[in-house]
């Protein structure tokens, strides 16, 4: 699996599955994305894509959608891709509604 970000600065920041023996060691597409903004002094996530296997989307699995809030608002277009284009688009507070955002710490 495979996403992309688009920060509110423009810029592009791709990540993949990082596969590990030791399953709760591996870390997401979502994960390494973000990291890369973060590393590259992004802040914000303005748009989030993610690519799964053809034929079906491959929506975030639990962790990934408050991983996302944590950069992103509710508002964000998430696209559900393959290897073929745009499957599905939503906003990430319908993946994640009533999520823990940054402005749940006062």
């Amino acid at each position: 699996m495979g996403a992309a970000l688009r920060d509110t600065e423009g810029r592009l920041h791709r990540g993949c599955n990082v596969e590990n023996a030791a399953l709760p060691q591996s870390q997401c597409a979502e994960a390494t994305a973000i990291g890369a903004m973060i590393a590259a002094g992004g802040q914000t996530i303005a748009a989030i894509a993610i690519a799964g296997p053809d034929g079906r989307p491959c929506a975030p699995c639990g962790g990934c959608p408050q991983r996302l809030r944590e950069f992103a608002g509710p508002d964000t277009p998430v696209y559900l891709c393959d290897g073929s284009g745009l499957l599905e688009r939503h906003p990430l507070g319908a993946l994640h509604p009533a999520s823990f955002g940054p402005g749940s710490l006062g």
